[in-house]
């Protein structure tokens, strides 16, 4: 075993090997030795299905800029500059963990009063599909751990429930779906500013909850899987 598996430093390995520190740094992170939890091994995934609709919601955020012209991740130039001064929005996500159904806002920002009131459209809207939400899975931002959260959280007759610290996989459909709304909404065509981006959100999110075929879902796509989890 060599000595980075013996969870040696790197100043020690360097000073073991008569190596410049520099160097060693370079041979560890190209060997993926860099830091030493990649020494550990990986988990392995757990997947998991709740049985009706509703029995979990998990919600996450995620940051996009705003722009008001076609920016690098479309054109690949990073010479053209960006859309200095237009800020930021956060996306706000809410998918069914049976059915996979989503539901999403394009809002100013993640305080407080922002994510009570994209949690009570949220599940007006999964009430109006037929799904009786009771349970919510969120990260350990400040916001959901406000007492605003816990209160509306009540309200809606609804169980808050947080991740683990540190382990973001915990609400890995939240997860997995931001990452698939970014490819494919978000940088899947060249919108000449953030507000036509945002008014193709509605159309994509209609396509993607009656047409998707998901394997986890038995090739269904999240509306079919709701018609067919209500049906039994």
């Amino acid at each position: 075993m060599d000595l980075r598996h013996q969870r040696c430093t790197l100043r020690r390995i360097a000073q073991a090997v008569e190596a410049p520190l520099s160097t060693v740094e370079r041979g560890m992170k190209a060997l993926g030795r860099g830091r030493l939890r990649n020494l550990e091994p990986k988990l392995p995934v757990q997947r998991y299905q709740w049985e009706k609709p509703g029995d979990m919601i998990h919600v996450d955020t995620k940051q996009r800029a705003r722009f008001k012209r076609v920016g690098h991740r479309i054109t690949g130039d990073r010479r053209q500059g960006c859309s200095r001064g237009a800020g930021y929005e956060k996306v706000h996500v809410a998918i069914d963990g049976a059915s996979r159904l989503a539901y999403v806002e394009v809002l100013p920002d993640a305080q407080k009063a922002t994510i009570v009131g994209f949690l009570a459209r949220a599940v007006g809207w999964f009430s109006e599909q037929g799904t009786t939400c009771r349970r919510v899975l969120s990260d350990n931002g400040s916001a959901y751990c406000s007492g605003d959260w816990r209160k509306a959280c009540k309200t809606l007759a609804l169980k808050p429930i947080r991740t683990n610290p540190y382990t973001p996989r915990t609400n890995g459909k939240a997860e997995r779906f931001i990452q698939t709304l970014c490819r494919e909404w978000a940088y899947g065509m060249p919108f000449p500013t953030s507000e036509e981006r945002k008014w193709w959100l509605p159309r994509y999110l209609g396509l993607d909850n009656r047409r998707r075929c998901h394997m986890a879902l038995g090739g269904l796509s999240p509306q079919q899987r709701l018609v067919s989890l209500l049906a039994e």
